[in-house]
C-alpha cells in the first residue's frame, strides 16, 4: 500500500477544518496505509489556524504550517507540498467541497498515471462562477493545447517524484493548472477521474474574487511566456548552441 500525504490550505474555513481532517483520518484507517495530514493556515482571519493547531495536538498524523499573512492559494499549496514527506500527495481544498472519500477512485489509477486530476460531473455553483470556470478552461486549452476537461477542480493525487521534477511558482489559484500543464509538457501521462462536488455551506469562496481572478490571469500569462521561451527546460548541458 502506498504512503500518502493529504494536504489542504485553509482561509476562512473554521467550520470545515475539523470535519475534513477527521473524515480523512477515518478514510485512511479504512485504507490501512501510512499517511500524514498537512494543513496550511494561509493567514486566515478566523479560527482556522487555531483549530488546526488543536488537531495537531490531538492527532500525531497532523502537522500545521502557518503563514503570518495571507500569501495566496498557490503559495499555500507550495508550502504544503514542501512539507509533505510521503510517496504520494493528495491535494484538496479546506472548504470540504471535495469529498476525501473519493481518494480511492484516484488511487486506482496511480500505478498508471503519476498525476491524477478530477473533473466535476455537475458544477453546483452560481451561473457567474460556472461561466468563469468555463472561460478559464477554454483559455487554458487554447494557450497550452491541453485536453483536460476541468483543470481547475481542486482534488488531485500526485507522485512525489513528479513534484521533484517540476518547478511550481504560482501564488494564485492557477497553481493547479500549472501543475497539470507542466507535467503534461514534460511527457508525464495525466489521468482524469469524474467526481461529484458539494456546495460551500458557509461564507464565500475567494477563488472568483476580482483580486484572485486578476492574479490568476497575470500568472497564467507569465507561465505561458516562460514555457514558450527559448530558455525553458533546456537539455542538461544548460546551453543553447549557436548554429554554424
Amino acid at each position: 500500500m502506498h504512503s500518502i500525504s493529504l494536504m489542504f490550505p485553509v482561509y476562512g474555513d473554521e467550520l470545515t477544518v475539523r470535519p475534513l481532517t477527521e473524515k480523512a483520518i477515518d478514510m485512511f484507517a479504512r485504507l490501512g496505509c501510512e499517511y500524514e495530514i498537512v494543513i496550511v493556515d494561509d493567514g486566515s482571519p478566523d479560527r482556522s489556524g487555531e483549530i488546526a493547531d488543536d488537531l495537531d495536538r490531538e492527532y500525531d498524523c497532523v502537522k500545521v504550517i502557518h503563514h503570518p499573512v495571507n500569501k495566496g492559494y498557490g503559495a499555500a499549496v507550495r508550502a504544503g507540498l514542501a512539507a509533505c514527506t510521503k510517496d504520494f500527495v493528495c491535494l484538496t481544498d479546506g472548504d470540504d467541497q471535495y469529498d476525501v472519500y473519493d481518494l480511492p477512485k484516484l488511487l486506482k489509477l496511480i500505478d498508471y498515471y503519476p498525476l491524477v486530476i478530477t473533473f466535476r460531473y455537475k458544477k453546483i455553483y452560481s451561473t457567474t462562477r460556472m461561466f468563469i470556470s468555463w472561460m478559464y478552461n477554454v483559455v487554458l486549452r487554447f494557450l497550452f493545447r491541453t485536453h483536460f476537461r476541468d483543470v481547475s477542480t481542486g482534488l488531485r493525487l500526485v507522485k512525489r517524484s513528479l513534484l521533484d521534477d517540476i518547478y511550481l511558482e504560482s501564488n494564485s489559484p492557477v497553481i493547479g493548472a500549472e501543475l497539470s500543464i507542466k507535467a503534461m509538457l514534460k511527457g508525464y501521462p495525466v489521468g482524469e477521474v469524474g467526481i461529484q462536488t458539494f456546495p460551500r455551506v458557509f461564507g464565500k469562496g475567494g477563488s472568483t474574487s476580482m483580486k484572485n481572478i486578476m492574479a490568476t490571469i497575470k500568472e497564467m500569462l507569465q507561465i505561458y511566456g516562460k514555457i514558450f521561451s527559448q530558455d525553458y527546460d533546456l537539455p542538461s548541458s544548460g546551453e543553447r548552441k549557436a548554429k554554424k
